[in-house]
């Protein structure tokens, strides 16, 4: 199966790792002990006004969308290092960016999935705005993203380079 490198997510072997354990504790233990929620609420009455039947329902909705959310990751993810960058903006690149051409108001960060996040570097992932504005540019491009307020703000690519974090 070939694909794009849009649609593959790069991790590392301790990623994998973490995000295989959750979801084996997700799709067993975490099933059983929700279940028995839902059960115990059942038992108190009636459905309509049990707050603890609604409560571990929702709470069962938002599990299982982790669990579908996790197994397309783990299905799509490519274990290992990514891809050397050959100076453009891609996931798991660290790209380095000056705002409104002013090269003194700068900001770096990683362009990855959200499973990347950590306190050391600010994480973007491809499908925000600015993610898709920098994504396929090279050093010297500008971008320009949508904001959220529905203005444009543009940005010029200063650095590119794998993330080795």
């Amino acid at each position: 199966m070939t694909q794009t490198s849009e649609s593959v997510t790069w991790l590392t072997q301790d990623a994998y790792d973490q995000l295989k354990a959750e979801l084996e504790y997700l799709s067993g233990p975490a099933r059983t002990e929700i279940a028995a929620k839902i059960a115990a609420a059942r038992e108190e009455g009636d459905l309509r006004e049990n707050g603890g039947y609604h409560a571990a329902k929702e709470e069962q909705g938002k599990q299982e969308l982790r669990v579908r959310q996790l197994t397309q990751l783990l299905e799509s993810a490519k274990v290992g290092e990514a891809p050397e960058s050959d100076g453009t903006a891609a996931p798991g690149t660290v790209i380095t960016v000056a705002f409104d051409g002013d090269e003194s108001d700068t900001m770096t960060f990683l362009l990855a999935s959200r499973e990347y996040a950590s306190s050391d570097i600010d994480t973007y992932s491809p499908q925000s705005p600015l993610g898709k504005g920098v994504s396929g540019k090279a050093i010297g491009d500008d971008a320009t993203y949508e904001l959220p307020n529905g203005k444009t703000a543009t940005v010029k690519i200063l650095d590119v380079k794998p993330y080795n974090g």
